[in-house]
């Protein structure tokens, strides 16, 4: 595991202008392309790492008024934000400042949700969580990420570039160190997931899967 973290209180409150101004509302669309859909209605214990500002969460528990989130993040502002954005719902959210890469499920847990999150860590790392996770999950839990991706064919090297771009961008605003994507699926696949629904957006440069336990 990595001895640094990267400072995300820089950028908390210009985070969603910023991801605005870059790309509109794709990554937003993104996130919630399979909560709109009806698939995570069920859920009734979700653990979501990295959410940012809080707006996922939001809308998962406006649109799931059963389910309980426990949101983790290393970054006390954007915690803030979160806790400010779910006000109507505290009663159903836990808010835990600290590291996602060593933390933790409940095990009644049934959703995980990681938005934009692996991509900040290590190949490394993302297979450290998923398999501590995995095991304390509930049985057929969902795992829901999304992600960039480098698809192939014309868009492969614009999408080279984007990434690269974000990556040194966040470097300079945040001292994020990982400059490469990791490879989630492998780490999803090798803890017992598979793949249930997928959506491709952007002509492929952003991907959100729903994965699911086979135990």
């Amino acid at each position: 595991m990595t001895s640094y973290n990267p400072n995300f209180d820089r950028v908390a409150r210009a985070y969603r202008w910023m991801e605005y101004l870059s790309l509109g509302t794709t990554l937003e669309r993104t996130r919630r392309f399979h909560l709109d859909s009806g698939l995570l209605d069920n859920c009734r214990r979700a653990l979501v790492l990295g959410d940012g500002d809080g707006r996922f969460t939001a809308r998962l528990l406006r649109r799931n008024p059963c389910i309980q989130v426990d949101a983790v993040d290393l970054s006390a502002e954007m915690l803030r934000l979160l806790r400010r954005r779910c006000e109507f719902a505290s009663h159903r959210l836990r808010i835990h400042q600290a590291d996602a890469r060593s933390c933790h499920a409940d095990e009644s847990a049934d959703l995980m949700v990681t938005h934009f999150f692996l991509d900040c860590l290590t190949e490394e790392e993302v297979y450290g969580l998923v398999q501590r996770v995995a095991p304390t999950l509930a049985p057929h839990a969902l795992w829901l990420v999304s992600e960039f991706r480098i698809p192939n064919g014309l868009l492969k090297w614009p999408a080279l570039a984007l990434v690269r771009g974000l990556y040194l961008a966040f470097r300079l605003l945040t001292g994020l160190r990982v400059n490469r994507l990791p490879d989630q699926a492998a780490a999803l696949h090798t803890a017992g997931f598979r793949t249930i629904a997928e959506m491709h957006i952007l002509g492929g440069i952003l991907t959100t899967q729903l994965w699911q336990r086979e135990t």
